[in-house]
């Protein structure tokens, strides 16, 4: 990406895709319900980020999450995270549509990525911990698919907020500035 710089057309909408597959991956961690499944057979427990189910006997019976203080904290976190990213993911698209980069515009995306990530990390290790602890849980459960979308959200927040910090240091490359160096010389 550096070698053909940003005007390259491909390279260009490497990063805003990226975010994109972050937001794409938030949502399928914001609306699954397989944060936390019960592992083994009989299936009795079953829960999202906004609610609790269990099976007695042939009925699912569902508690809301938002009932308790931790319910409520880990998915306004979880959610703020969440919106961070998509504003980022706007202002990724803008930034790279304008044919003028404007690469301090490009760092303060990385740093508003790492505060995305900060509270997406927030709401994942308050969900377990309070969940574990606070709601009587039946046979051998596991977090699941969903809460695992949730992590990489917040992983690729991480590393996409590097990505945006640092790519301002090789502007001159980027812009095509810098003179080629040859390591050949003439006998």
């Amino acid at each position: 990406m550096v070698k053909y710089g940003l005007d390259y057309t491909r390279c260009r909408w490497i990063l805003p895709l990226l975010l994109g597959i972050g937001v794409i991956f938030g949502i399928i961690a914001l609306s699954g319900r397989g944060w936390l499944e019960s592992q083994t057979l009989p299936y009795v427990q079953q829960a999202s980020l906004w609610q609790s189910c269990r099976k007695q006997g042939d009925d699912w019976t569902c508690e809301s999450l938002m009932g308790y203080a931790w319910g409520r904290a880990a998915a306004a976190t979880y959610l703020v995270g969440f919106i961070l990213l998509v504003i980022c993911f706007a202002l990724a698209i803008i930034a790279f549509a304008i044919d003028t980069l404007r690469f301090n515009f490009i760092r303060g995306i990385g740093g508003l990525l790492f505060v995305a990530a900060m509270f997406s990390i927030m709401g994942l290790v308050i969900y377990p911990v309070k969940f574990s602890t606070e709601i009587e849980m039946t046979g051998i459960n596991m977090f699941s698919w969903a809460y695992g979308f949730g992590w990489t959200t917040a992983i690729m927040e991480i590393c996409l907020g590097f990505f945006f910090c640092c790519l301002p240091n090789y502007e001159d490359q980027i812009l095509g500035n810098v003179k080629p160096t040859y390591f050949y010389s003439s006998p």
